[in-house]
């Protein structure tokens, strides 16, 4: 297997690196470098991500950082691995998978730093270990995205390219993005455990995750005397808290596999998703879902039911059933009631009351019925409840020009209005502007970016990615990013491949 090259010295980035995750032992990794990338050059890269990582600016314009998160030149301090796990896949045992691409450097700065795309490890099974440029882009652009939503995922450093050759359905080019994470730990690196009978390993992994992440758990008043069952819980409430804010904002992950699952309630592996164009409740992002079995409408019972199986796989430590089915009973609470702070919030109040989830409800209804544009009608309503604070006479019609039937929106806009005079209207006109974004990464944005890119024109994706970090702000001079998708949006196609 090819590595990095020896030739140059490690790369001294001035950063404190450590691995903990590689002290549990080879039953949970196998060591090895990225495989060199060659002629790279800079795709893009996020100032905001390195400023958090406490990485100084000036090493994003360097060639020695190019090559090094292109898997040319090792990082000094930092020990590469690929990890173990399985995992269930459109709700079927595949058995092992593992990092069949992704190579963990290390942590640093409280982010686990993975290199995407770095090249075969043990664990390719068919695959090339390789990423392409296009969905290399797209996951940069989507972590950023989603942070900039305030939506808990995984971050996106930079993306470095080449023009090496790599097959897909066609002929594509290969990439590096390398993205960031407290933990890259999922579901399916505790059912791997469990489905072996490696109980062992299975409480060391547990034990670790508790220790790092929920220390809660083995210590909190507030929790049972059982850490695992807490563990459970925990996650569960974290979970239950991330989809309740996709289904709010409109996105689609399209392949909610159980090895696509963070055990910290990250959005992680960014494959054919999408940020819904008009409203459709039963909409499938992703074309290999020939079940549909991750529409969009499903996602919160898909969730439910991967976290059953990450309680089965628990259970051996758990040890009592009844104990497992009250940790995961949470979720049946924790997401409806997440889900209507949520969509409270779209509609500018402050507090959940009662009605607020039939006046929800039924706008969703309205949408989905004549397939509105989700992303425009929240923010056109957010401006519309923040005109009539200044002007309560002044005619608008512009939520109301987005339906061809007016009638079902006219209706639901009086009762809205009605609702809306017990809290203040500059209030709610802010906080609606603060809750609706006007920029997604809509996939006809994402492909005009990829389509630039290959041209090695990066100057697209530097400014979809400025309005991406700062979704919720008018950005005048970006204004077409805000628009309607085009006709061709349509007929774009996002599958597993990658």
């Amino acid at each position: 297997m090819t590595t990095a090259s020896s030739s140059s010295p490690p790369l001294n980035l001035g950063l404190h690196w450590s691995n903990p995750f590689a002290a549990l032992g080879e039953d949970f990794h196998v060591p090895l470098q990225p495989t060199p990338l060659p002629a790279p050059y800079w795709v893009g890269r996020s100032e905001r991500a390195a400023k958090d990582l406490g990485l100084p600016l000036t090493w994003l314009e360097s060639t020695d950082m190019l090559d090094a998160l292109a898997g040319n030149r090792p990082i000094e301090g930092t020990h590469p691995l690929a990890g173990v796990y399985s995992g269930h896949q459109f709700g079927v045992w595949a058995g092992q998978l593992g990092d069949g691409r992704a190579i963990l450097l290390g942590e640093t700065g409280g982010q686990e730093v993975q290199l995407k795309g770095a090249g075969l490890t043990p664990f390719s099974r068919m695959g090339d270990g390789r990423a392409v440029l296009r969905s290399s882009i797209r996951e940069f652009l989507c972590s950023e995205a989603m942070h900039g939503l305030h939506i808990p995922t995984s971050r996106a450093l930079c993306v470095t390219g080449s023009d090496e050759p790599v097959r897909r359905e066609t002929m594509e080019t290969a990439a590096v993005v390398t993205r960031l994470a407290p933990s890259f730990v999922r579901f399916g690196h505790f059912e791997h455990f469990c489905h072996h009978d490696q109980h062992a390993q299975l409480k060391q992994l547990a034990d670790y995750v508790i220790e790092r992440y929920y220390p809660e758990c083995r210590t909190s008043d507030e929790f049972s005397s059982n850490p695992y069952a807490n563990l459970l819980r925990a996650v569960t409430e974290r979970t239950a808290q991330m989809v309740a804010k996709w289904q709010a904002v409109g996105f689609c992950h399209g392949v909610m596999n159980t090895d696509n699952m963070s055990i910290l309630g990250l959005t992680i592996d960014y494959g054919p998703f999408q940020f819904m164009d008009g409203f459709d409740p039963g909409h499938i992002c992703n074309q290999s879902d020939n079940q549909g079995r991750y529409a969009f409408n499903k996602q919160p019972n898909v969730a439910y039911w991967n976290l059953y199986c990450l309680g089965q796989a628990l259970l051996p430590l758990i040890g009592e059933q009844e104990q497992a089915i009250d940790a995961l009973e949470t979720y049946k609470a924790t997401y409806p009631a997440a889900f209507d702070a949520c969509m409270s919030a779209k509609m500018g109040f402050t507090d959940a009351q009662s009605g607020q989830r039939e006046l929800a409800a039924e706008v969703l209804q309205l949408l989905s019925v004549e397939r509105v544009d989700y992303t425009i009608f929240w923010r056109r309503l957010s401006h519309w409840v923040a005109a009539r604070d200044r002007d309560p006479g002044e005619v608008n019609d512009s939520v109301s020009d987005l339906f061809m039937d007016r009638t079902g929106i006219d209706r639901w806009l009086l009762q809205y209005s009605e609702r809306l005079t017990h809290y203040p209207r500059a209030l709610a006109a802010n906080l609606m502007l603060r809750t609706n974004p006007k920029y997604v990464l809509r996939n006809h944005l994402g492909e005009t970016a990829i389509r630039a890119a290959r041209a090695k024109d990066f100057s697209v994706l530097a400014q979809l990615l400025q309005v991406l970090e700062h979704p919720f702000d008018e950005h005048p001079q970006l204004e077409s990013f805000a628009g309607f998708p085009p006709d061709w949006a349509g007929s774009i196609a996002i599958s597993c491949s990658s």
